[in-house]
């Protein structure tokens, strides 16, 4: 098959930074039997075309100024119309169901392919506090429901997420996006403990709720003092995540560590006791089934996979409550059988939807809209 995929960026030629790992894991898998072109509108401000993991990358540029998706919607259709001329497109399928979702669906309609949107973020979401959501202003609301709309088919990770699209889509297919099993990996015997190593894998950013976390830290010490906390992710709120850890006495115990590479994240887990999540909205965090590979549980806010997995393989506590939070870290340090019980269904589960699955699923989805399409039968 050929297979076309937009995303809004994600696809670094470096393959470790500015990257999504797992849409590199997808297009890496797909790319072994298959002819992949990924087309990113955002990865770089100039056009530019590179191989990465067996596909080839288009990377479109970035306009300035308004307006911009409707200014990348012509160059994307130029070059996916020649690539289809040289040879004709399977599928096509956006990543995100906001711009990068439309202009893959509208090309498909226009070329005659087949086309999925993949719904991975806020789009379905408005959390006006914070400024977060494509459902908070009307031009955003009408690009979802566009691309869910006219797309042949839709996708999403969770069932968390597939309740919400639903509504919109009710044919809606839940693939889970697995991870690599061969890079995260479990230690051959448990850490002991204490003193305690707790982990936070996430951009530090106002819908990650980092105070809701350190908050939920500072309860938590006072009940268990050997403890300490690990924070990787990018800086986007100008260091004031760390003031308000200093602010809590609690520089000396915690630890960030900015950005680090899948390979660093999986060591990192590899040295941790619990994974601790606080956001106010996931389509489906990754660092939690990357956490289940390297059988550590995770205890967090309940949305996305946490919401999925627990109660038997981790531990959900309402969204923005630091007590709960605090309080079920606790319990889990202090219950070694349950921690184990956590760890081996999360491991269990991830293992059954690993890296390899998603690409499975992916294919025969791509192969029925394909059948259907040249046979003329609705999808």
């Amino acid at each position: 098959m050929k297979i076309g995929l937009v995303a809004p960026g994600g696809f670094d030629r470096s393959g470790t930074e500015r990257v999504i790992p797992v849409f590199l894991w997808l297009v890496e898998r797909l790319a072994r039997c298959h002819e992949v072109h990924v087309v990113t509108l955002n990865q770089y401000p100039q056009p530019d075309r590179y191989p990465l993991l067996g596909a080839t990358v288009h990377n479109i540029g970035h306009p300035g100024g308004s307006r911009r998706a409707s200014r990348q919607m012509l160059p994307v259709w130029r070059l996916l119309a020649q690539e289809h001329r040289r040879k004709p497109f399977d599928v096509l399928q956006g990543l995100w169901a906001g711009e990068a979702g439309l202009i893959a669906v509208l090309c498909g309609r226009l070329l005659g392919v087949p086309s999925v949107v993949t719904v991975a973020g806020g789009e379905l979401t408005a959390l006006p506090e914070i400024g977060y959501g494509w459902q908070l202003k009307p031009g955003g609301r009408m690009v979802v429901a566009s691309a869910l709309r006219l797309a042949t088919a839709v996708t999403c990770a969770t069932e968390y997420m597939v309740r919400r699209v639903r509504p919109h889509r009710p044919d809606v297919h839940r693939i889970l996006l697995g991870v690599d099993c061969g890079l995260f990996t479990p230690l051959e015997v448990a850490l002991p403990g204490p003193p305690w190593r707790l982990l936070h894998v996430a951009s530090l950013n106002r819908v990650k709720d980092q105070p809701t976390l350190l908050r939920a830290f500072a309860r938590l010490r006072a009940e268990e003092p050997e403890v300490r906390l690990d924070i990787v992710g990018v800086d986007t709120l100008g260091g004031e995540i760390q003031r308000l850890a200093k602010t809590l006495g609690l520089a000396e115990h915690v630890a960030f560590h900015g950005f680090e590479t899948s390979a660093q994240v999986a060591a990192r887990l590899r040295e941790s006791h619990l994974l601790l999540h606080s956001s106010l909205s996931e389509a489906g965090q990754m660092v939690v089934l990357e956490a289940g590979a390297c059988r550590v549980p995770s205890v967090g806010t309940d949305v996305g996979h946490i919401a999925d997995l627990a109660p038997e393989a981790a531990i959900a506590v309402p969204v923005g409550d630091a007590e709960a939070l605090a309080q079920a870290a606790v319990a889990l340090l202090r219950d070694p059988a349950r921690r184990e019980r956590l760890a081996a269904n999360a491991f269990d589960f991830v293992c059954q939807h690993n890296a390899d699955y998603t690409a499975e699923q992916y294919e025969l989805l791509y192969h029925q809209l394909a059948l259907n399409a040249r046979s003329g039968r609705r999808p």
